[in-house]
């Protein structure tokens, strides 16, 4: 299954293999490290479409990668704002959006602009609760923060 989740911006960006599919949990998410900035957040629905958002909720700054994944959204763990994950943005009546982040799905590798994970949503301010003690893999590596899907 190939899923394009890019921003029209992006030609010319070098892509980074980030994981599998497989390794994000169904339902669930992972985060990626940022060098600067917040962290994102990679998700993947039940029909195997992965996004990528800041983890970071435009209302209080939650952060996503612990919400509840449905359908092609996501609720924040704070105050259960409903968020978009092909936009980024709150589901009526809530307002407000968060950066989203180019990210494909090639031969059942999850890959994402070097460029926008380097420049992107960088003057952010971090999530104000959640996975401040958790950890969080750096571009290039095997480890990461695996956030299991909630109810199972």
């Amino acid at each position: 299954m190939s899923n394009n989740n890019s921003n029209p911006n992006n030609s010319g960006n070098e892509w980074q293999v980030i994981c599998r599919v497989e390794d994000i949990p169904v339902l669930g998410a992972r985060r990626v490290a940022r060098p600067v900035g917040v962290d994102v957040a990679v998700f993947r629905n039940a029909e195997d479409q992965v996004f990528a958002l800041l983890d970071r909720c435009p209302h209080k700054g939650g952060p996503l990668s612990q919400g509840i994944v449905f359908g092609t959204s996501v609720a924040c763990p704070l105050h259960n704002w409903a968020i978009g994950l092909d936009d980024g943005c709150a589901k009526s009546p809530d307002e407000g959006c968060t950066p989203r982040f180019a990210v494909k799905l090639e031969d059942g590798q999850v890959m994402m602009s070097m460029v926008e994970l380097k420049t992107h949503a960088l003057d952010l301010a971090p999530p104000r609760a959640g996975p401040g003690a958790a950890t969080a893999g750096k571009l290039g590596d095997e480890t990461f923060d695996v956030q299991a899907p909630h109810g199972s």
